[in-house]
């Protein structure tokens, strides 16, 4: 668990964060969210004392991140960044392995270590272990990136704007697979992005910022039906906000009894892609299938149209 109290941070005449206070709870994966110079960057790197507060402090775990020699405090903790940071004459493994290796892990430990995190990210070991950074392509130096970040097993991992540089279909792909690789280890993650969009798919939690600000704290869900500002009512798209509440529930919440023809939607797709996908093929309603391919009912456009005019 993090808590950040009274967090500040000011350059001489300009409070670049200003007074912010919030929970990140074990195993949440928070959205920091918020246009160009809101301060999510700066605080982000508070957190791992990348930049020292001037007021205020961070406690991991309870325990105060000002007591901690940096070096083990950054040790502790994961860092991605958008243009994944690899070191470009090492290899593949050998990125990964940096951290493990500056705290003396065995080599065995450390292969291992490897080995487990290519295969999670689905990069298969024998074809880019011993590849260099500059013979992949931007999704894999992404996954790479994070791997290396993941290495030590930490109970944190900080991430600013690692998509950012992602092309929106590999984007996609890059945040369902973060999400997968979360939920299955359940690290503890703070995200910085400045796109809405993202937050909303990857957050149990969004921190909304505006000119040093924390503005609202809260569930994507409720940000979407209860914005608490005018400016975050402008940043989600009011007339986006139904179809974006669509994308937080998935198609085994909306199953129905009955058969409908046509190619099965995965129980776990999100209603949204289910709405695109029945209004693309012009069918009335859907099969819906589990993860053993059995089919468990229905999901109807007529339902979901309803669903997305009608919030709540």
């Amino acid at each position: 668990m993090i808590a950040i109290e009274g967090l500040t941070k000011v350059y001489g005449s300009e409070v670049a964060v200003d007074d912010v206070s919030m929970i990140v709870e074990a195993g949440d994966l928070t959205v920091v969210v918020g246009a160009s110079g809101a301060g999510k960057s700066t605080l982000m790197r508070m957190v791992n004392r990348l930049i020292e507060p001037t007021a205020g402090r961070v406690l991991i775990d309870g325990e105060d991140a000002a007591g901690l020699p940096v070096h083990e405090l950054r040790r502790r903790i994961g860092y991605a960044i958008q243009n994944h940071g690899l070191f470009p004459h090492r290899t593949v493994a050998q990125n990964i392995a940096t951290v493990p290796t500056l705290l003396g892990w065995d080599r065995r430990r450390i292969a291992a270590r490897v080995e487990d995190l290519l295969r999670l990210f689905q990069l298969d070991p024998a074809t880019f272990a011993r590849r260099f950074p500059h013979e992949l392509s931007g999704g894999q130096q992404q996954r790479v990136g994070v791997a290396r970040a993941l290495a030590a097993e930490p109970k944190l991992l900080l991430m600013d704007e690692p998509f950012g540089a992602l092309d929106p279909l590999v984007r996609a792909k890059a945040q369902d697979d973060l999400k997968a690789i979360q939920r299955q280890l359940s690290t503890t993650i703070i995200l910085v992005t400045h796109d809405m969009e993202e937050a909303i798919r990857l957050g149990d939690r969004i921190a909304v910022m505006d000119a040093g600000k924390l503005i609202q704290y809260a569930p994507p869900a409720e940000i979407l039906v209860h914005p608490a500002t005018p400016f975050i009512g402008a940043l989600i798209g009011i007339g986006d906000r139904p179809f974006r509440l669509l994308s937080l529930e998935t198609a085994a919440q909306e199953v129905e009894p009955g058969e409908a023809e046509g190619a099965a939607v995965a129980a776990d797709a999100d209603l949204r892609e289910v709405l695109a996908e029945l209004l693309w093929s012009r069918r009335a309603a859907a099969p819906v299938a589990g993860r053993d391919g059995r089919v468990i009912g229905r999901v109807t456009l007529a339902r979901l149209i309803e669903r997305a005019g009608t919030p709540t």
